[in-house]
């Protein structure tokens, strides 16, 4: 079967050579038991792949079961992909079925694998190496022949750097890679996808009108920097469809559903007065300058994320990269989720904020762990501790900023 008509099966658009790339090898590793491991920025269409993957398997007559290790709480992951026994735990009234034994012969696909605790990340190791696991309160080893497919958007190698993931499991897990590349590098496919997205959407909603774009504006479709990738690109589609009467859809009609703040690609300009017209003090000022560290603390991330994605999968050779690449590569840097936190992911929904000298901003140190630190920490004063009205100012995850807050030691 040749590409397109894959493709065309899975509703794959576009042409780009990074995409055929990674549909070449999802359909070639699918005849096998390889363990594969997609990684890709959120948004880029990784839940594909392992479908892909399972169909053209011999194990395409077995259940496949897609599972968002992010979404599940900490507390019952391990009953969830492993079973438990009756009594094992509270409200544990009747023995359970884990994943690992309900799809037995067939295909599992553990979505954002790197949330993972590490006591469960040892688990699936035993998994991974003899297909033995043990179910939560229970003695007897139990047997399972499940394929793995995983993925994420965590960069796993730095993450294994600051102890959050298991070397020996991350070598399990990636015995074959594959990167799907982020939207903006696919530039010839974005107005593909505009004017299916516009297609799609007229159909479901009977709608006879098509939006088109000016050539201008769909040089700015191209241009941008689309960090939802496709699912950023769809929604916009979606409201440009519904909200705008004409069939033409101008530049600056364009611009209006494009969120300013990522519009560019450019160093940002720091502004020196607000919306008032008004001078800012030199405390705005430099609460202004710590957002922008933190905001090129994730850029930085990513770009890290892009140069080890790029080595791993084999598209280039460690000694390809120019010195400043291996500047970026050799940065500390820590993780950023941006996807909406599943309700339930953490169990308490406010913290208590003590007021402490050592989150006091010190301008006279440059330390971007401890900038970070105290950036958290006024966020949390600000919103009187509640957690999710800081997360969302900080332009980071609940769940991540509860984990910056055990590994901070704010109290």
């Amino acid at each position: 079967m040749d590409l397109q008509t894959i493709k065309n099966r899975y509703k794959l658009i576009g042409n780009d050579p990074q995409l055929n790339r990674a549909l070449e090898v999802a359909v070639q590793v699918a005849s096998t038991d390889l363990t594969v491991l997609i990684t890709g920025e959120s948004g880029t269409g990784k839940d594909v792949f392992p479908k892909i993957i399972h169909d053209f398997s011999s194990r395409r007559q077995g259940n496949y079961f897609a599972i968002n290790c992010g979404a599940i709480p900490e507390g019952t992951i391990d009953s969830e992909l492993f079973g438990h026994e009756k009594g094992s735990f509270t409200g544990a009234v009747a023995d359970r079925k884990g994943y690992f034994e309900i799809a037995d012969k067939g295909t599992l696909f553990l979505d954002e694998v790197g949330e993972l605790p590490l006591s469960t990340q040892a688990r699936l190791l035993r998994v991974l190496e003899n297909g033995e696991y043990i179910k939560v309160g229970g003695s007897k080893v139990m047997k399972t022949d499940v394929r793995i497919v995983a993925a994420t958007n965590v960069n796993l190698p730095q993450a294994i750097e600051r102890g959050k993931f298991r070397e020996d499991l991350y070598y399990r897990l990636s015995t074959v890679p594959i990167l799907i590349p982020p939207l903006r590098e696919r530039k010839d496919d974005i107005y593909l996808l505009f004017r299916k997205f516009v297609s799609d959407f007229s159909e479901r909603h009977h709608i006879t009108s098509h939006k088109t774009l000016t050539p201008e504006a769909r040089q700015l479709l191209e241009s941008y920097s689309w960090e939802g990738n496709i699912r950023q690109l769809k929604n916009v589609t979606e409201q440009i469809s519904i909200m705008e009467p004409g069939d033409i859809i101008d530049e600056d009609t364009l611009r209006r559903y494009l969120p300013q703040l990522h519009k560019s690609t450019m160093p940002m300009v720091m502004a020196t007065q607000n919306d008032t017209g008004q001078s800012l003090n030199d405390a705005d000022l430099r609460d202004l300058l710590y957002k922008i560290l933190f905001d090129m603390r994730k850029e930085i991330s990513d770009l890290r994320q892009k140069v080890d994605s790029l080595v791993a999968s084999g598209y280039v050779e460690p000694a390809q990269l120019s010195p400043l690449q291996h500047v970026v590569n050799n940065m500390p840097q820590q993780s950023y989720r941006t996807e909406p936190e599943q309700k339930g992911a953490e169990e308490h929904e406010y913290i208590e904020i003590m007021p402490s000298e050592e989150h006091t901003i010190d301008n006279n140190d440059l330390s971007l762990e401890k900038q970070e630190m105290a950036i958290i920490a006024k966020a949390l004063e600000k919103h009187n501790g509640k957690r999710k009205d800081a997360a969302k100012e900080l332009g980071i995850s609940e769940r991540t900023l509860y984990r910056k807050i055990n590994e901070f030691g704010i109290k």
